[in-house]
């Protein structure tokens, strides 16, 4: 039985289980709040609740409910649509993922144990019921199989119970919805774990392991970097990171001030740096200055004098990154970030309006 209880301003759940699993959830939902992993926060534990007639009651774990979320049906006013079946889906993958990159088995993974909060356009997967779930130093395939697996049969059986209510569009069939989860999985695990081979000094297969990541929603923890021959095996971890982390790291490592956006860019760029030139057993920070003397600085320098009043020097490299980007996908190889800078500056800054002064008009009288 779970129960909602408004006080102070704030909502929170009630949920009556025996003594040693309202501990064990207890424990586990610290656990994942320490690792900084999406689910409900613990407020506490209530024993020893006795009810109006004298009898015992169940112990009571308490949790905070998490603002602005939904449950499943609650997005399904009439008929859950196949575009809405697929991004919860998406967003329940990427939860898995996460989870079991932590070490985290969740034993009873499903739409009902989970809620979601929109997030521009797309959702974001929150765990909710804690009561199987384990944390071991490392899972083996079979137990992220196994928990796949119970997810897929979980889901299914709801999609069919909201087919049974005429709550499901009549083109969404429960059992091949039920079985993109696993494809889905299996595509974001491979992604955020294979490891790939990059030759030296080809960055461009770098820039693009590590693009194809933030489009995942996964920031770069770090890449690992073992030579092998003339290759360069490239391992890339995904951590979900707080806000302000890459500014703050930005400014530590390099002195640049810049926004966070423009910080997740420019360290992706350092990072893929560090991996194309070899330096992962160097510091962060001597890795840092080589980036900015030999790529950040060289590449502003490039701008002309006349021209720097258009963008700040952060948001000229992330623009020239991206025009690289672009140059590179058109010639199948890296075409060089000087030569990229050269070229954006001629054919597209050239072309923008000032913005280091740019001010409303003024009508004098």
């Amino acid at each position: 039985m779970v129960r909602f209880v408004r006080s102070g301003g704030a909502v929170y759940a009630v949920k009556e289980l025996g003594a040693w699993s309202a501990d064990r959830e207890y424990a586990v939902l610290r656990e994942l709040l320490r690792s900084g992993l999406p689910s409900v926060h613990p407020v506490g534990i209530v024993e020893g609740r006795v009810g109006a007639d004298g009898a015992q009651l169940e112990t009571a774990l308490v949790t905070q409910h998490l603002a602005f979320s939904l449950p499943y049906r609650a997005l399904m006013s009439q008929r859950l649509r196949p575009t809405t079946a697929v991004r919860l889906l998406d967003a329940l993958a990427v939860l898995l993922v996460r989870l079991h990159l932590a070490g985290f088995y969740w034993g009873d993974c499903s739409l009902s144990n989970t809620l979601f909060r929109r997030d521009a356009g797309a959702f974001s997967a929150y765990l909710v019921d804690a009561e199987t779930t384990e944390r071991h130093e490392r899972l083996s395939d079979g137990q992220r199989s196994y928990d796949v697996s119970m997810a897929r049969t979980n889901i299914i059986g709801e999609l069919m119970d909201l087919e049974a209510g005429e709550l499901l569009d009549p083109d969404l069939d429960p059992l091949s919805t039920g079985n993109q989860l696993q494809a889905r999985y299996d595509g974001l695990w491979a992604a955020v774990t294979r490891p790939q081979t990059v030759r030296l000094g080809e960055r461009h297969e770098v820039d693009q392991r590590i693009r194809a990541l933030n489009e995942l929603g996964f920031d770069v923890a770090e890449v690992d970097v073992v030579r092998a021959d003339d290759d360069v095996h490239v391992r890339v971890t995904p951590k979900v990171v707080d806000a302000g982390h890459h500014a703050r790291r930005m400014m530590r490592l390099t002195g640049l001030d810049v926004e966070e956006n423009q910080a997740r860019r420019l360290l992706n760029d350092l990072d893929s740096y560090r991996a194309a030139t070899g330096q992962n057993v160097e510091s962060e920070e001597l890795v840092a200055h080589d980036w900015l003397t030999e790529v950040f600085r060289p590449v502003v320098s490039v701008v002309p004098r006349e021209l720097r009043g258009k963008l700040e020097p952060a948001e000229v490299f992330h623009e020239v990154l991206e025009h690289r980007w672009f140059l590179s996908e058109s010639a199948g190889c890296d075409v060089g970030l000087l030569p990229a800078a050269e070229d954006y500056v001629r054919s597209v800054l050239a072309h923008k309006p000032d913005e280091w002064a740019l001010l409303p008009e003024v009508v004098l009288p």
